[in-house]
């Protein structure tokens, strides 16, 4: 069986994530989907619109047949850990023959050469990463141009153009899921589909059809709301929003966990702010500097006076969030993060997921959970917390959303 594996966060699902998952089906053939999703806080550092129990049926209604979910220890990570932490699920399956991700370049051949080379030069890569932060660069444009910099016109083509393939966020997120299949050693074919119509940053629709999860978001929460945000939905998407706003959980935004974040860092001295995961560099006293300066104790007013070339909205939000999550350094280094996820945790499946799901349980070299309660790790201990504090910031508490993560079995779609 052909089972093509896709790394989402379908904050929410829309009209562009239908295309590349139409893509990835029709690319590689494939006869089944696993999907792995980002939990309740994602990659930026930032709160899902909906939980990912919503996110997860979302999936299954488009298509996908196994829904597994990224690890909050790889899913609010930089690039390369985020990818990893993907990969290797995917990889841990036992049963996944494709990947195939989004890119800016649309083609492999661009991305291929660039991925062996730097998968080899990991000790170089790091250095050069390490003087370009020094200059004041953001990690992005540190990483983009310290790899240019490695592979000195190498992988043919020559520094400034490699440069700029890698400033492109999917293009450099595609590297690092090329490079995450070698450091495996997998067996996973790759494959990757152009980016139409919509860029990753896109604060506004451009297109009559399709549009950014960004610019979705956005029209979400303006004056228009459902209406002007319907064109770019399936109607499922629609319909689960609508479903789970008024219920009271969602929209969940930063400025829902306003509260608990400012408790811990007044309360909390810079030396036990340096403690959590991506407190680097003096953050920390930056941060307690700021705080009386401040007009107003929102996590958007924090997020802009903290704002520096150095330190990207993206870095701060992860920073903040691994402070409000109480993520400890030590727990999410790098030595850490190397060994991989400890388990597949399902969220979802359909019927012919549950088939798969059957064969993953012989084959997976790493054990499939469908109840939190089935495994004790550490990893899955900061998964049950992530969504504890989630559901505990929605509009209408709940003890049984406090508590869902060991309550809530796997969604099934027949």
């Amino acid at each position: 069986m052909t089972i093509v594996g896709i790394i989402v966060e379908y904050n929410p699902l829309h009209h562009g994530h239908v295309y590349h998952f139409t893509e990835a089906k029709r690319l590689t053939s494939a006869d089944a989907a696993i999907v792995v999703m980002s939990g309740n806080f994602l990659q930026r550092g930032e709160p899902a619109l909906v939980s990912k129990w919503a996110r997860a049926e979302m999936a299954l209604r488009l298509g996908a047949d196994v829904v597994l979910e990224l690890p909050i220890a790889y899913a609010a990570q930089p690039a390369e850990w985020f990818a990893y932490g993907a990969v290797a699920l995917l990889h841990a399956t036992g049963v996944t023959t494709h990947l195939c991700f989004g890119s800016e370049a649309g083609a492999l051949e661009q991305l291929q050469p660039l991925a062996e080379r730097l998968a080899c030069e990991s000790s170089a890569l790091k250095a050069a990463v390490a003087e370009e932060l020094a200059t004041g660069a953001s990690y992005p444009a540190a990483f983009a141009a310290a790899a240019a910099r490695t592979l000195g016109g190498s992988a043919g083509m020559d520094s400034a153009a490699a440069q700029a393939l890698l400033e492109q966020p999917n293009n450099s997120l595609g590297l690092h899921y090329l490079i995450a299949l070698r450091r495996l050693r997998s067996g996973i074919a790759p494959v990757t589909v152009r980016r139409v119509a919509a860029e990753h940053r896109d604060t506004a629709p451009r297109d009559g059809a399709i549009a950014s999860a960004t610019a979705v978001r956005g029209l979400i929460a303006g004056a228009g709301g459902f209406a002007a945000a319907a064109p770019y939905l399936p109607p499922y998407t629609a319909d689960i929003l609508a479903r789970e706003f008024a219920a009271g959980r969602g929209p969940v935004t930063w400025e829902n966990f306003a509260g608990p974040l400012y408790h811990r860092l007044l309360l909390s001295s810079p030396e036990e702010l340096a403690a959590h995961h991506e407190m680097t560099e003096g953050l920390e006293y930056r941060i307690k500097k700021l705080i009386p300066q401040l007009s107003q104790p929102t996590v958007a007013e924090l997020l802009r006076r903290l704002k520096t070339k150095r330190y990207t909205h993206t870095k701060l939000q992860r920073t903040l969030l691994h402070v409000l999550l109480q993520h400890p350094r030590t727990l999410l280094a790098p030595s850490a993060l190397a060994q991989g996820p400890a388990y597949l945790r399902v969220l979802g499946f359909s019927a012919k997921g549950q088939q798969i799901l059957k064969k993953m349980k012989q084959v997976a070299t790493l054990p499939v959970v469908t109840r939190a309660a089935e495994l004790s790790h550490p990893q899955l201990e900061l998964d049950i917390k992530a969504s504890a504090a989630y559901a505990n910031a929605m509009q209408r508490r709940d003890m049984a959303e406090l508590l869902r993560d060991y309550r809530q079995p796997p969604i099934r779609i027949t």
